[in-house]
């Protein structure tokens, strides 16, 4: 089997590539999806419906066809991993997160000790914690063998 890594979460560092790298080092069975990780293109995805003379309808709009991509994604994935960085909320990664605990999806967190009060709640859904790339591999190598 193959398994779908669905990665949500923080933008402004590289542990996306690190995962996948650190995978592909392992020969995990493992492929990845993600949301649009540009974040000019991302804000400006709703801009080809036209434009919006308020910021909020133009977010409103760019929303909604993220939601496209991340909605089918999330559902179609086998499991997630939702990084939370210290440097900037990420409300799309916790969004994500109660998206994939609602719909009964497995998620691994992945943040730092300073986060773990104010994830809380996030956390206490997800099937594991993380604190660094190599623990979120160590998981995806223990969930994805059968040796």
């Amino acid at each position: 089997m193959i398994w779908t890594v669905y990665l949500s979460g923080e933008i402004h560092t590289d542990w996306r590539e690190q995962i996948i790298q650190q995978c592909a080092e392992r020969e995990l069975p493992v492929e990845f999806t993600s949301a649009v990780t540009n974040h000019e293109r991302s804000d400006a995805a709703g801009d080809c419906l036209g434009p919006e003379a308020l910021p909020f309808w133009r977010d409103h709009k760019s929303a909604k066809v993220n939601g496209i991509r991340t909605q089918t994604l999330l559902e179609t994935c086998d499991i997630a991993v939702v990084r939370f960085g210290d440097k900037y909320k990420q409300w799309n990664a916790a969004f994500d997160a109660g998206f994939c605990a609602a719909m009964g999806k497995p998620y691994i967190t992945l943040h730092d000790e300073d986060l773990v009060h104010p994830l809380k709640e996030v956390d206490a859904a997800a099937m594991a914690w993380a604190k660094s790339v190599d623990q979120v591999v160590d998981v995806l190598a223990y969930v994805t063998s059968s040796r």
